[in-house]
């Protein structure tokens, strides 16, 4: 049974029964296999010109982060005992006059410890498919964790130029890359169990659903023991999949837009599968119905939106840590 949020809107089931006829209609004729393919080895192109059309103005910075998902908010207490509240100029002073997060071997106890951005840090967040900052610089900005650094990376080149150019990119605090999300081979900057939260919003959606486990249990060995993801996600029979005409589905709730960008809408179990084989613990894993009302034209909207909280075991479980 799904667990619903205090605040969501209930559905009854004729409204899921609508959704469920809207989705088989607008299914029922597929993107030619050839298109596939295209939409498949062109994904990094899209969204590249999907960012270079929009640059910041598109997404909006996701306050609402610190009030779903605490763990992204400081893990320190200021002077006055409280926590958070500095601003960001205040903590940079701090740190640029000593920088703990400097690309330089660092010696730990008698062993030395290879470089790689944010060695030395002691709380690091990485964010997939961070898009232009929306989500790096209100953490930057609002967590005042003098330990703290903040990874991004997104498939396009042109969005991690675009977060590179922010006046709030600090090398000091942060680190910008280009990674395809979907390329098993392809390897991330940090070692295994460096990282205490992932952030995924909106992004594991985006790419082939024949993917997503080996995308998810690649991030589950970056995370330290006690570590955790943080998704946020589109769910089955949200506005936007209902909206699709026939002709833009690639496969099972799997849908192309118009701009060439590919989405995906879950179920929890779904989600929940993923992060369980990949040798994680739920912590959260809840559906968020939201009712949207355009009074100009008159229109109801819902929107069904997935969020997860799933953590890497602390200890390995009969040698079953992945």
């Amino acid at each position: 049974p799904a667990e619903d949020r205090g605040d969501n809107v209930q559905w009854s089931e004729d409204q899921e029964a609508v959704a469920r006829k809207k989705v088989e209609e607008n299914s029922c004729q597929p993107v030619p296999p050839e298109k596939q393919e295209e939409y498949e080895n062109k994904a990094s192109s899209f969204w590249d010109d999907f960012y270079t059309i929009h640059e910041n103005k598109f997404f909006k910075d996701r306050h609402w982060l610190f009030t779903e998902f605490p763990e992204l908010y400081s893990q320190v207490k200021t002077g006055d005992g409280v926590e958070g509240g500095l601003e960001a100029g205040n903590l940079n002073v701090h740190l640029h006059g000593s920088p703990v997060n400097t690309v330089t071997s660092q010696r730990i106890g008698d062993e030395e410890e290879e470089a790689y951005p944010g060695v030395s840090a002691t709380y690091r967040i990485l964010e997939v498919g961070c898009g232009v900052g929306n989500t790096v610089f209100p953490i930057l900005q609002n967590n005042v964790d003098p330990g703290l650094f903040v990874y991004g990376c997104d498939f396009s080149s042109t969005a991690v130029e675009l977060v590179k150019g922010n006046e709030n990119y600090d090398p000091y605090r942060c680190f910008a890359f280009v990674h395809d999300l979907s390329d098993v081979h392809a390897s991330y900057p940090m070692p295994e169990e460096s990282l205490d939260v992932i952030v995924m919003i909106f992004v594991l959606s985006a790419i082939q659903p024949s993917k997503m486990q080996s995308a998810i249990s690649q991030l589950s060995k970056l995370l330290k023991p006690g570590g955790c993801i943080l998704l946020r996600d589109y769910g089955r029979y949200d506005m936007a999949q209902l909206r699709f005409k026939k002709g833009r589905c690639l496969s099972e709730n799997f849908y192309v837009r118009g701009d060439g960008t590919r989405v995906y809408f879950f179920t929890q179990d779904e989600l929940g599968d993923l992060f369980t084989t990949a040798g994680l613990e739920k912590v959260q894993n809840i559906v968020d119905r939201r009712l949207q009302v355009n009074r100009g034209k008159q229109l109801t909207m819902y929107r069904v939106w997935i969020q997860c909280k799933y953590q890497k075991p602390r200890c390995a479980v009969n040698g079953a840590s992945p």
